[in-house]
């Protein structure tokens, strides 16, 4: 999607990740009165920038930014359920698909996924639990082929990891690649 048009939907992801992001190192938690008004502010204002459809060159409209929201909330959906994040992490990337489209979502998912695991790796280090760890990893691996079923790796003194952080530092990777691939449509229009 062309930057210009997208400008205003990236102001406001930048100012979510940002404040999603210190919310999550100090207390854990990504706050719904922060992911609500964020999600509320991508459906709405792709609605009045794009109507219901939108153009796929330039404006998501409500669909599209519907799709974003059900390719950000969904997958981590199904984790919150399972037990694995914070419901606050599934509405945050909630609201960066509404505010993005479902290609932004899933790009900044996966990115996210990514940091999440290298923060992790550097929480284990500092924490000196590395080694207990993967060996916890490998039996619940081990235990998951078992009829019986599997256990929960983690302990309760294992360290947590900022998984909200993760998808934040996910998200601005996309948006950083957006940026730069739009600066690049920007330059190419300039030289005409």
């Amino acid at each position: 999607m062309p930057p210009l048009t997208m400008a205003w939907a990236y102001g406001v992801l930048v100012a979510v990740l940002v404040i999603a992001a210190v919310a999550d190192v100090r207390t854990g938690k990504v706050p719904n009165w922060l992911t609500y008004p964020a999600i509320a502010a991508g459906l709405i204002g792709h609605t009045l920038v794009g109507g219901m459809q939108g153009d796929e060159e330039a404006r998501l409209g409500l669909m599209g930014s519907l799709g974003g929201f059900a390719t950000g909330f969904l997958p981590l959906l199904a984790a919150f359920l399972a037990g694995g994040v914070g419901g606050g992490d599934a509405k945050l990337m909630g609201a960066v698909g509404a505010l993005t489209g479902w290609r932004f979502a899933l790009s900044a998912m996966l990115l996210g996924f990514l940091a999440a695991a290298l923060l992790a790796f550097v929480v284990m280090i500092k924490h000196r639990v590395l080694k207990r760890t993967l060996l916890r990893i490998g039996r619940f691996f081990l235990l998951a082929l078992a009829p019986r079923g599997a256990m929960d790796p983690a302990s309760p003194d294992s360290p947590k990891v900022p998984f909200g952080l993760g998808l934040c530092i996910g998200s601005a990777a996309a948006l950083a690649e957006a940026l730069a691939r739009g600066a690049g449509a920007v330059k190419w229009v300039l030289r005409i």
